[in-house]
């Protein structure tokens, strides 16, 4: 086991929670649940496996996440964040729990975990989503949240971070129509970073060089294509660039309505946002 709390956001869960604390029980010392009021049995599953809930109203990942920190009163040295549709696999845990234990008193500071994500029961190991890479262990008070509607990253207030070897897995249990839910949601959230990061010039400071690399590009080169083109190319560089074709029919169906429906409804509801901005001004006027 290792110095460490884990912390788990959760809402209307219950296909995929029991698996996800099940996965951390071996390196955590704490697990908490921080549920926005599900209406399904997500806090009777984890209350059930002992591990500690906490309720609160939903704003967005980043506020919660913070809400977590701040109602668990951390006492650990590392605290791991993973979501519900995500688990560790027995060589993944056993890996973080060792750098936890190794790195007590170094400078590594952070771990970055690779994930296979299962789409409709498929792996998928091309379309450049394998590996999925994020830092999701962190020692507490050495790491801090983007304070952001979506895409919202952990990053060190200083030293440094490692990455482990063994992959774990991105695994949700729900279905399409839950999937398509989900992301009409995060559209929404998207916007509001889309219009806030233009107005603040955000410049992605203290995240790594790829998570920095990757936003410049969807600010700086991606928004700056014309509305239905962006999506035609995010698909085609997915699907056929990186050859998300060879995912069989789950990686086309992954990459068209990654591209088709989600990239394409958040830019739809950016032109939504921005005609009625101007028939505001207009009337005004």
């Amino acid at each position: 086991m290792a110095n460490l709390t884990t912390i788990i956001l959760t809402y209307n869960e219950e296909l995929n929670i029991e698996e996800c604390i099940k996965s951390i029980l071996q390196i955590s010392e704490r697990i908490i649940v921080v549920d926005s009021f599900s209406n399904d049995k997500t806090v009777e599953i984890a209350k059930k496996l002992g591990v500690e809930v906490y309720q609160n109203e939903f704003i967005n990942q980043a506020k919660q996440f913070k809400y977590g920190l701040n109602i668990a009163k951390i006492r650990t040295q590392w605290v791991l964040r993973i979501d519900a549709d995500e688990r560790l696999t027995n060589n993944s845990a056993k890996e973080i729990g060792e750098l936890c234990n190794k790195n007590l008193n170094t400078d590594i500071n952070g771990i970055v975990v690779r994930f296979e994500v299962n789409f409709l029961g498929r792996k998928l190991k091309h379309g450049g989503i394998y590996p999925f890479k994020k830092l999701i262990v962190f020692k507490y008070g050495l790491g801090e949240i983007e304070d952001r509607n979506m895409d919202e990253h952990i990053f060190l207030l200083k030293g440094r971070a490692v990455e482990v070897i063994n992959d774990s897995l991105h695994c949700d249990y729900k279905d399409l129509s839950a999937w398509i839910e989900k992301h009409n949601k995060y559209s929404s959230r998207e916007v509001i970073d889309y219009f806030e990061s233009f107005s603040s010039r955000e410049t992605g400071k203290g995240l790594d060089k790829g998570a920095r690399l990757k936003r410049f590009i969807k600010f700086n080169v991606y928004y700056k294509l014309p509305m239905g083109i962006r999506s035609y190319l995010y698909y085609m560089y997915r699907y056929y660039y990186k050859m998300g074709f060879l995912d069989g029919k789950e990686g086309e169906i992954f990459a068209f309505l990654q591209a088709y429906w989600y990239r394409y409804l958040v830019d739809a509801k950016i032109y939504e946002k921005n005609k009625k901005n101007s028939e505001t001004k207009l009337h005004n006027s």
